[in-house]
């Protein structure tokens, strides 16, 4: 299975890009690749400014996971949101399914992504739903959603859930227990010092 990093938000509440927010000393994107590594055997990174991005090619290199693909795309549609994002990974995945997390979520679990990816055989989309919440960028989305996706972004009907619909999609609600909340994602300056607050008193 591939896993994509979108990586592509404007930042415009926070200031500065989020992927690169030190949450504990580690920067959010090389604590999602370095989960990323365990998990896939390609990884793709969905962005605005590819240059940013090139550093995590050597350490990739560098690393264990010799036989791991990496690449870094741009949108093959500019300005259409995450689902444009989505459109682009999962044209360039070489996976039938493919795994997309947001670049600003700095508490994703292997254990939770794992289970989460288990079930993604017989659906189009395998989306967790905690807290009475759905996560559709912490989610599997199929091949066969492509066309779809592709029809909307075009027309510039950029609801994620507006997918949900038109496709076989599969809730998971059966997460694990973890003892930092795997679905956070930091969009303002408020949430990043909660973010951090909360890794601070885990490791306190």
């Amino acid at each position: 299975m591939t896993g994509v990093i979108l990586s592509g938000g404007r930042n415009s509440r926070i200031g500065q890009k989020k992927a690169f927010l030190e949450i504990g000393g580690k920067r959010i994107i090389d604590r999602t690749v370095e989960i990323y590594k365990k998990i896939f055997d390609e990884i793709l990174i969905i962005t605005n400014t590819p240059e940013d991005y090139r550093y995590l090619t050597q350490s990739i290199i560098l690393s264990e996971a010799k036989n791991l693909k990496f690449k870094i795309y741009t949108d093959l549609i500019s300005d259409r949101g995450s689902l444009g994002g989505i459109y682009t990974g999962l044209h360039y995945s070489k996976s039938d399914y493919t795994f997309f997390s947001a670049c600003d979520m700095p508490f994703l679990d292997e254990k939770v992504i794992r289970h989460i990816i288990k079930g993604a055989r017989d659906y189009d989309i395998i989306v967790p739903y905690f807290k009475h919440r759905l996560h559709p960028l912490h989610a599997v989305y199929s091949k066969r959603c492509l066309p779809i996706i592709k029809e909307m972004v075009e027309k510039k009907r950029l609801k994620i859930k507006d997918l949900f619909s038109r496709l076989k999609v599969k809730r998971i609600t059966d997460i694990p227990e973890i003892k930092l909340p795997p679905f956070f994602n930091i969009n303002t300056v408020e949430d990043f010092k909660q973010a951090d607050k909360m890794y601070s008193s885990l490791k306190a």
